[in-house]
């Protein structure tokens, strides 16, 4: 897999194509020089849902939107079906139910084990633990849970089959060595192997995806202006104007 990095300040985009000729798009980022939050709800108390009206309210605020995606699984009132923590406060607690497959159908991405939380900690710093490790010390400031891992100690989750046809445009996110956070998007569909396979050789010691066919960036300087979508859970990127 071939990576092109193209160098903007503190932020770093990527494009790779997958043996399956599908691109993947991506942004390096540190969390030590940006900020990155997780959005949920709008001042109104609901649900901000895309990522235009999340772009409205930091508009508001007096801040630029430099990048967004969707940021875990939610039900059908947009609500996150896991752990969500914003600015310190948990709004949804842990989600530590495990399924089995049965006769109606397969087991649910997030429910594919092991899931995970990824997390910013009040001193900037960026993690991904399996839901079984996750300990929260009051020392989180953002977080929101999700499945599967796709790397896990430096390896692909042993879950996925590496010609499996389950193809989905799929989003996830991936810590670096040095503390830096890859967001990345395939532009096409995906299967669970090859996604994971990018941030493996990206150098990520864990990642996690984050969810699927519905999956959306907002990434206007590098002409990504997607403003739709229905979620729960969003990332966010800010600067002051």
């Amino acid at each position: 897999m071939k990576l092109y990095l193209f160098f903007i300040p503190l932020i770093a985009w990527g494009i790779s194509c997958t043996n399956t000729k599908t691109e993947i798009l991506s942004i390096i980022t540190d969390p030590k020089k940006e900020s990155i939050q997780f959005y949920w709800k709008g001042t109104n108390g609901l649900a901000l849902k895309s990522l235009g009206k999340l772009k409205e309210q930091i508009d508001a605020n007096g801040q630029q939107l430099v990048f967004a995606m969707n940021g875990g699984m939610y039900d059908e009132q947009n609500k996150p079906i896991g752990l969500y923590i914003e600015k310190g406060t948990e709004l949804i607690k842990l989600n530590t139910t495990t399924l089995k497959p049965t006769k109606n159908g397969p087991i649910p991405n997030f429910y594919l084990q092991p899931n995970g939380v990824f997390y910013i900690t009040k001193e900037n710093i960026a993690q991904i633990s399996k839901t079984t490790e996750f300990k929260n010390k009051n020392d989180v400031a953002y977080a929101t849970q999700s499945g599967p891992l796709l790397v896990i100690n430096g390896n692909i989750n042993p879950i996925f089959e590496k010609n499996s046809d389950n193809r989905k445009v799929r989003n996830g996110v991936g810590i670096l060595p040095n503390n830096q956070v890859v967001f990345a998007i395939s532009t096409g569909k995906i299967n669970f192997y090859d996604f994971a396979a990018y941030f493996e050789k990206l150098g990520c010691k864990n990642a996690l995806y984050l969810d699927g066919y519905v999956s959306k960036i907002y990434f206007p300087e590098k002409n990504q202006n997607e403003t739709g979508g229905n979620f729960g859970v969003m990332i966010g990127i800010t600067k002051n104007k």
